[in-house]
Protein backbone atom coordinates (compact mmCIF):
# COMPACT_ATOMS: atom_id res chain seq x y z
CA UNK A 1 0.00 0.00 0.00
CA UNK A 2 2.71 2.44 0.97
CA UNK A 3 4.74 1.56 -2.12
CA UNK A 4 1.74 2.14 -4.39
CA UNK A 5 1.17 5.55 -2.81
CA UNK A 6 4.72 6.79 -2.29
CA UNK A 7 6.44 5.37 -5.37
CA UNK A 8 3.61 5.36 -7.89
CA UNK A 9 1.31 8.21 -6.89
CA UNK A 10 -1.46 5.87 -5.81
CA UNK A 11 -1.36 3.74 -8.94
CA UNK A 12 -2.22 2.09 -11.13
CA UNK A 13 0.78 -0.18 -10.87
CA UNK A 14 1.23 -3.73 -12.13
CA UNK A 15 1.93 -6.70 -9.91
CA UNK A 16 5.32 -7.32 -11.53
CA UNK A 17 6.40 -3.78 -10.73
CA UNK A 18 5.14 -4.14 -7.16
CA UNK A 19 7.05 -7.38 -6.77
CA UNK A 20 10.26 -5.77 -7.97
CA UNK A 21 9.75 -2.72 -5.73
CA UNK A 22 9.03 -4.72 -2.60
CA UNK A 23 11.36 -7.70 -3.17
CA UNK A 24 8.36 -10.02 -2.82
CA UNK A 25 7.39 -12.86 -5.11
CA UNK A 26 4.44 -12.18 -7.41
CA UNK A 27 2.67 -15.22 -5.97
CA UNK A 28 3.07 -13.88 -2.42
CA UNK A 29 1.55 -10.56 -3.40
CA UNK A 30 -1.37 -12.19 -5.23
CA UNK A 31 -2.08 -14.93 -2.69
CA UNK A 32 -1.26 -13.33 0.66
CA UNK A 33 -1.11 -9.52 0.65
CA UNK A 34 -3.57 -8.59 -2.07
CA UNK A 35 -6.65 -10.52 -0.81
CA UNK A 36 -6.23 -8.96 2.63
CA UNK A 37 -5.83 -5.42 1.28
CA UNK A 38 -8.79 -5.90 -1.08
CA UNK A 39 -10.98 -7.18 1.76
CA UNK A 40 -10.12 -4.15 3.88
CA UNK A 41 -10.84 -1.82 0.97
CA UNK A 42 -7.30 -0.41 0.82
CA UNK A 43 -6.62 -1.28 -2.81
CA UNK A 44 -8.58 -1.99 -5.97
CA UNK A 45 -7.59 -4.17 -8.91
CA UNK A 46 -8.16 -2.48 -12.24
CA UNK A 47 -7.29 -3.58 -15.78
CA UNK A 48 -4.28 -1.23 -15.61
CA UNK A 49 -3.02 -2.39 -12.20
CA UNK A 50 -3.46 -1.97 -8.46
CA UNK A 51 -4.76 1.38 -7.17
CA UNK A 52 -4.75 2.71 -3.61
CA UNK A 53 -8.16 3.81 -2.35
CA UNK A 54 -9.11 6.82 -0.25
CA UNK A 55 -9.39 4.44 2.70
CA UNK A 56 -5.70 3.51 2.31
CA UNK A 57 -4.68 7.15 2.42
CA UNK A 58 -6.83 7.73 5.50
CA UNK A 59 -5.38 4.65 7.23
CA UNK A 60 -1.84 5.92 6.63
CA UNK A 61 -2.76 9.44 7.77
CA UNK A 62 -2.10 10.92 4.34
CA UNK A 63 -4.22 13.51 2.56
CA UNK A 64 -6.46 11.94 -0.07
CA UNK A 65 -5.64 13.25 -3.55
CA UNK A 66 -8.35 15.16 -5.33
CA UNK A 67 -10.25 13.68 -8.26
CA UNK A 68 -8.24 15.86 -10.66
CA UNK A 69 -5.07 13.97 -9.69
CA UNK A 70 -6.49 10.73 -10.95
CA UNK A 71 -9.16 8.18 -10.19
CA UNK A 72 -8.21 6.89 -6.77
CA UNK A 73 -11.59 6.56 -5.12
Amino acid sequence: MEVIISNYGGGPVGVQTLAASTAEEIETIEEVHEPYLLRLGFIERTPRGRVATARAYEHLGLPTPSIEQGKLI
